[in-house]
């Protein structure tokens, strides 16, 4: 199959993976998750037409990977050259495998006119085995929920997405010296796990639809932000076991237990982590904390970084 176009550039925003809501499946459906989408951390990519495949920039050789899978499952032709601009980092919690394949497959969807979603490209690269938030937060942005996985899903689908008030902020911060779990280590994790209490998923449902929710379309950031410690805290506990504690790093732990005292809410870690987050009101409020975690933990393995929320999807432009 021939190109139709000459240049094709995706932005892939990443996302805080704020908690799954049921991991029981007491009812039938598993998962189900809350996130947000970010401005500032992303996977940008151009695609051009070459004699062979060429794929460089930050994550080359897993996007080569998925490149050439993509190419054989959409039965195009791999001659094609990707240069990547940025990569969100991986494995540390903000969605980088599913974005840089989303990123890929519908670059190559756009490149070729194959006419498919979102979701076809998630289901052929496998993504949103557990969470829909990356596929969410690709096709929309802002804070999205899903319905987790029922008997007959594919990809799990997206219940809710809301604007994010422009004046909240969310700090993260890293930790340089590892990574969440990922691959067989998450699988094996999922397998350790006791049953998650049914009551305990009950009151976490409740609370996000009457609490959480609209908690952001009031711009009621305490509200909110007292809802998603308790996700987390539920959440932290559960995988605490098979991660070492509520937070994958004791001195993330001990970053966003300090925010915390400064009056941060929406206490938690993305995913599997390391990465912590919070969330507090304002650029220049945040900026003040991000000084002073700075001295206070200068002598750790910490990064810091402010991020605003991505109301609106992923970027795809075509030359």
């Amino acid at each position: 199959m021939k190109a139709r176009y000459e240049k094709v550039m995706v932005l892939a925003p990443a996302r805080l993976h704020m908690g799954f809501i049921d991991l029981s499946g007491a009812l039938g459906r598993h998962f189900g998750s809350i996130g947000i989408g970010l401005n500032e951390i992303n996977t940008r990519l151009i695609m051009t037409a070459a004699d062979s495949l060429t794929v460089t920039g930050p994550g080359a050789e897993r996007a080569l990977k998925c490149t050439r899978r993509l190419c054989q499952a959409l039965n195009v032709s791999d001659r094609v050259a990707v240069e990547i601009l940025s990569a969100i980092p991986e494995h540390i919690g903000l969605g980088s495998g599913t974005q840089m394949a989303l990123a890929i497959g519908m670059g190559l969807n756009r490149f070729y006119e194959l006419g498919l979603t979102v979701r076809d490209i998630a289901q052929l690269a496998d993504r949103g085995v557990r969470s829909g938030i990356g596929i969410g937060v690709f096709e929309k942005g802002g804070l999205v929920l899903d319905g987790g996985r029922g008997a007959t899903t594919t990809t799990p689908p997206l219940l809710a997405q809301m604007a994010v008030p422009d004046d909240w902020r969310f700090i993260l911060v890293f930790d340089q010296r590892g990574q969440g779990l990922h691959g067989e280590q998450e699988i094996n994790a999922f397998k350790q796990l006791p049953p998650f209490p049914r009551r305990e998923a009950e009151r976490l449902c409740y609370l996000l639809l009457m609490q959480a929710m609209p908690a952001v379309a009031e711009a009621d950031l305490p509200k909110f932000g007292e809802v998603i410690s308790e996700l987390q805290t539920a959440v932290g506990e559960h995988f605490a076991p098979v991660q070492g504690g509520i937070f994958t790093s004791s001195e993330v732990a001990m970053a966003i237990n300090w925010l915390k005292q400064q009056g941060a809410v929406a206490i938690g870690q993305t995913s599997w982590g390391p990465t912590g987050f919070c969330a507090v009101r304002g650029e220049d409020h945040a900026m003040q904390l991000v000084a002073q975690l700075q001295r206070q933990f200068a002598s750790s393995h910490l990064n810091f970084m402010v991020v605003s929320a991505r109301n609106q999807g992923a970027e795809i432009v075509v030359q």
